[in-house]
């Protein structure tokens, strides 16, 4: 009977190891890193100073952004955090900002997008094309036009040091907006 029983148990180890390295999980904590990265974003530049008040500007944030459907949050939340990554990678403010603090809020987004990646590769075999798809791929291209008036503006400004406070403040203000959006579609 220890035989019949141990082999069974084993059948079902390598069944559930089988299942978890060819099919992975969505592990996507939006709450808990949305949090990390809201709090590393204010520490990285720390206070926004007086005299950068004459360099802030409506970026126009997308609200149709908050109309999206339960079934599309995942990937919107995916391309702003994807466009976050690419601005934060490059031209920013030497010396102004804590490095350290600024490598763990890009490693704290990159994780992010690669636990939704895999989200959305489960979610991607079951889509169909229908009107909410174009809603999202509207609303995506509503993003990307965001990030692309952040990116002329740090531009029009040559990456000053006060142009990047504005667009942390701005992405701060976003990211509690998404924390907002996370609340009200997955609980």
């Amino acid at each position: 009977m220890t035989i019949l029983v141990q082999r069974s148990l084993l059948q079902v180890c390598v069944t559930l190891c089988y299942i978890q390295i060819s099919h992975p999980v969505c592990l996507f904590q939006g709450f808990k890193m949305n949090y990390h990265n809201i709090n590393f974003l204010c520490k990285m530049g720390g206070c926004f100073s007086q005299q950068c008040l004459s360099e802030t500007t409506d970026f126009r944030f997308p609200m149709e952004i908050t109309n999206i459907t339960q079934k599309n949050v995942k990937m919107i939340i995916y391309e702003f955090l994807q466009q976050i990554f690419q601005l934060f990678s490059k031209n920013l403010p030497v010396g102004a900002w804590n490095i350290s603090k600024t490598e763990i809020f890009q490693n704290g987004i990159h994780q992010q997008i690669e636990e939704l990646e895999i989200c959305l590769s489960e979610e991607q075999s079951k889509a169909r094309n229908t009107f909410q798809t174009w809603i999202l791929k509207s609303t995506t291209f509503s993003v990307k036009k965001y990030f692309q008036r952040i990116t002329n503006f740090l531009k029009d400004k040559q990456y000053s040091h006060c142009s990047w406070e504005a667009v942390q403040m701005e992405l701060r203000t976003s990211l509690i907006i998404f924390d907002s959006l996370m609340k009200n579609h997955t609980s």
